[in-house]
């Protein structure tokens, strides 16, 4: 089976993708999937809505698939993009130039959202999404004309690097390669930002990580060059056997914080798989109608992102929760059923938002 879209059309799959995933974060941003799972405890939902939260250590739920989601969908999308972009003309040097730029913004807003702290001072962190694609998109980039072959070589490089820093560097204290907050991605956040996250992540992750967005980019470039379907397929069964393997044989455990080899092909996994689902489902078979609703949140993925985390995160949620409980306090609705309501305005606010620039046709892009 072929890829049936052409190279210059858009991939109304991954806008999907894409904003499924937004959906899913900027529902998670107003405190929705908290205030479902407290009014779920004791029910049989509660084991549904757990998937919506990380795992504490050694596991893998539904949530931890975003984040790696997020950034093989960077990939294949930046696949899109520099093919046009050498189809027009443009030189390496032209393309490498945006990407620096794209990659600096990336690193600066990831940055920001870390550096305002609750009691008003400003902190230096590396653990956001975006600081980790800054990094990563640079990788994709570099790889982007090599061969498949050359690909998959720098991908298992950088898997077999983090195998080796986490297991080869005895630091004392930090020698422990997959306990919490005695490994060597907490060493390594010690000398970069002189701290150590309390749950567990570590700014290294960029470099394991970086095989989610280069294996994306090289779906990206399968769908364009017509190339089987299959592939895909089969590169997303083997990285999820590999990285299942690796965990239920004691070699590597899944942990998402420290994103461990096992973790990162587990993951990569399930993104190949979905995004054959979504690929076959919308593009081949021709579903293309009613996903606007997702689409208008993904086609503005990192304005939504950056709005939720800076302003929603600081002043927005609280604003608009004041008025929405306060009012519906007058109607003396219980406490558990207001904060839910509360969190779907505010989604709905979030969402408006996204549709007014839609239909302004303004998307902000980096």
């Amino acid at each position: 089976m072929s890829s049936g879209v052409a190279p210059h059309e858009r991939l109304l799959s991954l806008d999907v993708f894409r904003g499924i995933i937004m959906v899913l974060l900027t529902l998670e941003s107003t405190g929705l999937y908290n205030h479902l799972y407290t009014a779920s405890e004791g029910h049989i939902a509660e084991h549904v809505l757990t998937q919506f939260f990380h795992h504490p250590w050694n596991g893998l739920r539904f949530w931890d698939l975003i984040q790696p989601g997020f950034m093989f969908i960077a990939g294949t999308a930046m696949a899109y993009s520099l093919d046009k972009q050498f189809r027009a003309g443009s030189s390496w040097g032209q393309a490498f130039r945006k990407v620096l730029k794209r990659s600096w913004w990336l690193f600066f807003w990831g940055v920001l959202d870390y550096a305002v702290q609750s009691d008003g001072s400003l902190a230096f962190k590396l653990w956001d999404v975006l600081t980790q694609l800054s990094f990563t998109t640079l990788v994709a980039f570099l790889l982007f004309r090599s061969s498949y072959l050359t690909q998959i070589i720098a991908c298992m490089g950088l898997l077999l690097l983090t195998e080796l820093l986490y297991r080869l560097t005895n630091v004392p204290g930090f020698n422990q390669p997959f306990t919490d907050q005695q490994n060597f991605g907490n060493y390594m956040d010690l000398i970069l930002m002189n701290l150590i996250n309390k749950d567990g992540w570590v700014a290294i992750n960029c470099i394991p990580t970086s095989v989610h967005t280069v294996a994306g980019m090289m779906a990206g470039k399968i769908l364009i060059e017509k190339k089987p379907i299959s592939w895909l397929i089969w590169a997303g069964v083997i990285s999820l056997v590999a990285g299942f393997a690796l965990d239920l044989s004691g070699i590597t455990p899944i942990i998402k914080r420290i994103a461990t080899t096992s973790f990162t092909l587990a993951s990569l996994g399930y993104c190949l798989l979905a995004l054959v689902l979504f690929y076959w489902w919308v593009d081949q078979r021709g579903h293309r109608k009613h996903w606007e609703f997702f689409t208008i949140v993904g086609m503005n993925s990192i304005f939504i992102y950056l709005f939720f985390e800076i302003v929603g995160h600081r002043w927005f949620n609280e604003y608009i929760g004041n008025i929405s409980n306060g009012l519906m306090k007058l109607t003396h609705i219980p406490e558990l059923p207001m904060f839910i309501i509360t969190s779907l305005i505010i989604f709905g606010l979030e969402w408006g938002l996204c549709y007014f620039l839609y239909r302004k046709k303004i998307f902000f892009k980096l």
